[in-house]
């Protein structure tokens, strides 16, 4: 059973950044693609950012281009989202997903985190 533990989560004022972790415990055909997402008080979960171990051009929600940062380091099983310039409207539980395709679908995702509290106060 793959498992993904969210981490870096916090109170951060808005402008200032903040880098949220996801661990893997394994990599497989069916962790091809890994998202970012998040959901925010009273709205639908939402797609982030995605990356694909194995390479390419990562992808992003028009809202945070510019903005976060999506990487990965293989070594260590590990996907991060880098947050700068952070908003009130980035405020959000976010949550780390791992698929099999490339999609910002949510229930295109076969795997997911617990989820990482993001609050961004002004």
């Amino acid at each position: 059973q793959v498992q993904l533990v969210e981490s870096g989560g916090g109170l951060v004022q808005a402008g200032g950044s903040l880098k949220l972790s996801c661990a893997a415990s394994e990599r497989t055909f069916s962790t091809y693609f890994m998202g970012w997402f998040r959901q925010a008080p009273g709205k639908e979960r939402e797609f982030v950012a995605g990356i694909r171990w194995s390479g390419g051009s990562p992808s992003y929600t028009d809202s945070v281009k510019g903005r976060f940062t999506i990487s990965r380091d293989n070594a260590k099983n590990t996907v991060y989202l880098q947050m700068n310039s952070l908003k009130s409207e980035d405020t959000a539980v976010y949550y780390c997903a791992a698929g099999s395709v490339v999609t910002s679908r949510d229930y295109e995702y076969t795997y997911w985190g617990q989820g990482t509290q993001v609050t961004v106060s002004s």
